[in-house]
């Protein structure tokens, strides 16, 4: 398993990617799979169903942040390609309604990795939509949220599962 931080200067978008030593076809299945995505990002989305245009309302189960929902709006599935969401970034005060606000775009990218693993790419990008009273935390937020997501949670499901 190989992660890299790809460099960029720009505040509008995150960049993310690991090699894992998995398929496509498995790294697939945990991505669109509800109980597998919701298992290894830490949301109670279980019975849900992924398809292009599907809103997904859960709650996020990590530990601290039992309050915050899991509420994204799927917009595309190539299979063992691509799979993309918009979501609100970084919404924890429930005193605050979000639905005003522009969502970011997650997109993950699937690729072949020498030995048969997989080359998982995720952006997230419109940072610089959001109020600018929330842009800062959200991009700081989500980019250690990605960071931890890859290179922690994804391949510790994968290899327990």
């Amino acid at each position: 398993m190989t992660t890299m931080a790809t460099p960029t200067s720009t505040t509008d978008r995150i960049e993310e990617q690991i090699v894992l030593p998995t398929s496509r076809a498995r790294v697939w299945r945990a991505l669109t799979n509800a109980d597998e995505l919701g298992a290894w990002f830490g949301a109670n989305i279980s019975g849900a169903t992924i398809t292009p245009g599907a809103h997904i309302v859960g709650h996020i189960t990590i530990p601290g942040y039992e309050h915050v929902p899991f509420d994204v709006r799927i917009e595309e599935m190539v299979p063992e390609q691509r799979f993309s969401w918009r979501w609100h970034p970084n919404a924890l005060d429930q005193s605050i309604d979000y639905s005003g606000e522009p969502r970011t775009l997650v997109t993950f990218t699937l690729e072949d990795a020498p030995n048969g693993g997989t080359l998982v790419r995720v952006v997230e990008s419109g940072f610089d939509a959001l109020p600018v009273s929330r842009r800062e935390s959200s991009f700081i937020s989500n980019g250690k949220g990605w960071k931890g997501q890859l290179q922690k949670r994804l391949p510790a499901y994968l290899a327990s599962a």
